[in-house]
């Protein structure tokens, strides 16, 4: 059963097309309890079918645990994007990115092959100027309209500093986490895993609050 039927197949080999360079999406699974995994891995084997500059790379979180580590990977599954020499920009993705998450994992393939949009020069400065380590958690489901521009927004900060790390959780597949950090509504980003803000807030908000940070 295929997630894309042939008419968005066609609309997303169009979008691709905008691709700069090649992308490779490192999917982590494990053997054993993965209650998501096969699913996650059949929809980024369609996406991958998608364009000739994207690819597809399986690794086991516990076979692979140095390179789980270089990228911050500590579950299943966990996608994490590299970009055409195969570096980790800072942009991930803790269970699968589907419903209306796809609208924040088309514009991270994009943005990770280099066709980035554009920010305001006075954001883009205060983006620059951060210089100590960020992770930003963007907690959804995949069922929430607002949770995409969160999610973009985090690793489209991610993108532009080196310094900060963004990933999108699952709220559903990761209960635990979310009951750790008392995820009632979504979109919930939690900055440095203390710092919270609810909904899809305003890039300037998530730069307050990492100012904030000292």
């Amino acid at each position: 059963m295929k997630m894309f039927n042939e008419e968005i197949q066609g609309q997303l080999k169009e979008i691709f097309q905008e691709m700069k360079g090649d992308v490779t999406i490192a999917l982590f699974t494990k053997e054993g309890e993965c209650p998501t995994c096969a699913e996650t891995l059949a929809y980024m084997q369609e996406v991958e079918e998608l364009s000739d500059k994207i690819h597809l790379v399986q690794y086991d979180i516990n076979k692979d645990a140095e390179l789980a580590k270089k990228y911050n990977v500590a579950m299943v599954p966990s996608i994490v994007m590299l970009d055409g020499n195969k570096e980790y920009k800072g942009v991930k993705f803790n269970g699968i990115p589907a419903g209306h998450e796809i609208n924040s994992f088309i514009p991270a393939i994009l943005e990770v092959s280099g066709n980035e949009s554009e920010m305001p020069a006075e954001l883009e400065e205060r983006i620059k100027k951060i210089s100590k380590p960020i992770n930003i958690k963007v907690f959804i489901t995949l069922s929430c309209p607002h949770c995409p521009g969160a999610v973009q927004k985090a690793h489209k900060l991610a993108l532009m500093n080196p310094f900060i790390d963004a990933e999108m959780i699952e709220a559903e597949t990761f209960g635990e986490l979310s009951m750790k950090h008392n995820v009632s509504g979504v979109p919930k980003i939690v900055i440095n895993d203390e710092h919270d803000l609810l909904g899809n807030q305003p890039i300037q908000e998530f730069l307050n609050t990492i100012e904030s940070i000292a």
